[in-house]
């Protein structure tokens, strides 16, 4: 049996070395909001590798969801509402373009290259997951 924290620390270096090899192949930094934002507002020949990103994504998700034997955690929990997730996500989105990046960009991309504004940004990016988590389990 694997150790339960060998996935998290290997998904971490996986998330790394991607991020790695895609600012090695394109010469930009692959965060999620910016590789997306740009799709729809593309320079001539920069969207191919965006698009392949992205398929890589989903199909990443898929294979995960299909084939762990803990496709449950991947799952809405009973009793939470597929609309508040949704709302959630859109929050995300605007939190990430008025952030100026998303947490991959800043917490992995940024924080990898010694930026200091990603430093602040993880750091609020944090505080403010803990305190909404904080915030449901009083509410709820």
């Amino acid at each position: 049996m694997v150790p339960s924290f060998l996935y998290g620390f290997l998904g971490g270096c996986l998330i790394g070395l991607g991020s790695l090899l895609g600012l090695i192949a394109t010469g930009k930094i692959p965060g999620i909001s910016g590789v997306f934002g740009r799709l729809f507002r593309p320079k001539p020949g920069d969207s191919w590798w965006r698009v392949i990103f992205l398929l890589g994504l989903i199909a990443g998700a898929a294979a995960a969801f299909q084939f762990s034997e803990h496709a449950a955690i991947f799952r809405i929990p009973p009793g939470r509402s597929l609309l508040i997730f949704a709302v959630a996500g859109l929050l995300v989105g605007f939190g990430t373009r008025l952030g100026g990046g998303c947490t991959s960009g800043h917490g992995v991309c940024g924080m990898g290259m010694g930026a200091r504004d990603s430093l602040v940004a993880t750091m609020i990016f944090m505080a403010a997951g803990f305190v909404t988590v904080a915030a449901f389990r009083i509410l709820l």
